[in-house]
């Protein structure tokens, strides 16, 4: 079998034609499982991914203006239109060959099993229970070298934030990651410089390469061409116009479809080729996890930086529907978002190496919608509800309150206009009264707008992954999930990816285009 190939799209000149068993639409942490999986399998497979191809040689000697400017979405900027009670939610993508996997802290958690649960008894996915899905976890674990971080890798912000919390009665455990011989740059969000995150990039797409997959970046794709009901191939345009514009066309004859394009562009991509208009389920049920961060200033260093980025969380109030997750970030980052102007914002900047910072995400009852507008980009609608907005209360006063615990001077909120607070003026503080929009509030776990279920007028996909309307497009990224997680969602959408991916194999291939 012949090797495959990288193939940038920006340097193609004129349309692009080509011809092929399966074409998959995106190369992250779905679209590449499946590649991998069905070209070893012996289909031809092209990866067409609208953002560029940049190497790890290349992106571990980035500065964070240049992974934000080359490899994420909106060089990070997407926010979601607030419905209600609700903020504007940040929400983080990456654009790139690999997509958001080379962009995660490398947390890697099996799916809860109260989540496969109510998968299976409501929403009738018996194939989905967790002893169904054990294997599938089993080989991404194996694969992606997902093993717990020890907690000599922690930093300095998650060690004095677990001496708060244990002396609360929650303390930290190891985050498991897929990283090998990590070095603790606390660097993963913006690809790991030493290539040590296990990252698609380094596993699963060289896997489906070797085997003769080929993928283009650069590559939009704009609709899937569907015949007599059942999907042929898509079309879009190559991005190598000036200054990354549409240039030539794009055409890709297929036998089958499949689409991994995230929560945020899987469902856009479906509705502007007719799929799903009848159920009227395309783009809803939209979840994020909606995440927050409080951080602390301390009389003594921290220097929350050094070590592994995501090593610790709780689950201790999984049931209050949040979980807590250790988090820093670079201190050039860390400065660019901190309050005040002028010289108060430079005195707040000098106490970088006195602060610490944790976060925590919501188990959202998925408020958003996706639908399309003009140009690329979908307009997102997210509405909190009652019960997440009182969660977020909690969760914050939580995080504060362990910071206390900890010995911290004061603690900064993600309270817009808001000084630091001591501990006197938090306990004093209404929280609960604050508006929702007033938070600041982060994402990168789009989930849900596609879901899958046993019933065409209640989701988009089947359990197998096939639309209801539709033959021979099938959905496998982290759309199809019938309800958040509660967690970090990486391992579950390659998990869930590699289940439909050994379904995928074993089914035949339609014998003509």
């Amino acid at each position: 079998m012949s090797t495959g190939a990288i193939v940038p799209g920006r340097e193609h000149v004129g349309p692009l034609e080509l011809d092929t068993d399966v074409v998959i639409v995106g190369s992250g942490a779905a679209g590449s499982v499946v590649g991998a999986l069905l070209q070893e399998a012996g289909q031809n497979v092209v990866l067409v991914e609208e953002g560029p191809h940049v190497p790890p040689e290349v992106y571990g000697k980035f500065r964070v203006s240049e992974h934000l400017r080359h490899m994420w979405r909106d060089s990070a900027l997407t926010l979601t239109n607030p419905v209600g009670d609700s903020p504007a939610i940040n929400v983080m993508m990456g654009r790139c060959v690999g997509g958001s996997s080379l962009l995660t802290g490398g947390v890697c958690f099996r799916t809860p099993e109260a989540v496969l649960h109510e998968w299976v008894t409501e929403h009738g996915l018996s194939d989905l229970s967790p002893e169904q899905m054990a294997p599938a976890f089993e080989e991404v674990e194996k694969v992606s070298h997902i093993s717990a971080v020890p907690e000599s890798m922690r930093s300095g912000s998650t060690r004095v934030y677990d001496e708060g919390a244990t002396k609360r009665g929650h303390p930290l455990k190891p985050n498991r990651r897929n990283t090998r011989d990590c070095v603790g740059q606390g660097r993963c969000n913006f690809g790991c410089p030493h290539g040590r995150k296990m990252s698609v990039d380094l596993t699963y797409l060289p896997r489906a390469i070797r085997s003769g997959a080929q993928v283009f970046s650069d590559c939009l794709v704009e609709k899937i061409v569907i015949r007599n009901g059942r999907a042929v191939g898509v079309t879009g345009h190559v991005l190598n116009g000036r200054d990354g514009r549409r240039g030539g066309t794009l055409t890709v004859h297929a036998r089958r479809v499949i689409v991994a394009a995230s929560a945020w562009h899987t469902p856009i991509l479906l509705l502007r080729s007719g799929v799903g208009r009848e159920s009227g389920m395309v783009g809803r049920n939209l979840t994020l996890h909606p995440s927050f961060r409080v951080m602390a200033v301390f009389d003594r260093p921290i220097h929350g930086w050094i070590g592994a980025l995501q090593s610790a969380y709780s689950d201790a109030f999984e049931k209050n529907g949040f979980t807590l997750m250790s988090v820093f970030a670079p201190p050039g980052v860390l400065a660019a978002t901190m309050p005040g102007v002028g010289e108060e914002h430079a005195r707040r900047a000098r106490e970088i190496p006195y602060m610490a910072m944790m976060g925590g995400l919501i188990h959202d009852e998925g408020g958003g919608r996706v639908r399309p507008a003009i140009g690329r980009e979908p307009f997102v609608t997210y509405r909190m509800s009652p019960k997440d907005r009182a969660t977020v209360t909690e969760l914050l006063t939580v995080l504060a309150e362990d910071f206390f615990a900890a010995g911290a001077r004061e603690v900064v909120l993600p309270v817009l206009g808001e000084a630091p607070f001591t501990a006197d003026r938090f306990r004093s503080y209404p929280l609960d009264k604050v508006p929702a929009r007033r938070f600041e509030c982060g994402s990168q776990h789009p989930l849900g707008s596609a879901r899958m279920g046993v019933r065409p007028g209640h989701s988009v996909v089947d359990p197998d992954g096939q639309t209801w309307d539709v033959k021979e497009l099938f959905v496998v990224d982290g759309s199809i999930f019938p309800t958040s997680l509660g967690v970090n969602p990486q391992l579950t959408v390659m998990a869930m990816a590699t289940r439909l991916g050994w379904k995928l194999r074993e089914r035949p291939l339609p014998k003509v285009w």
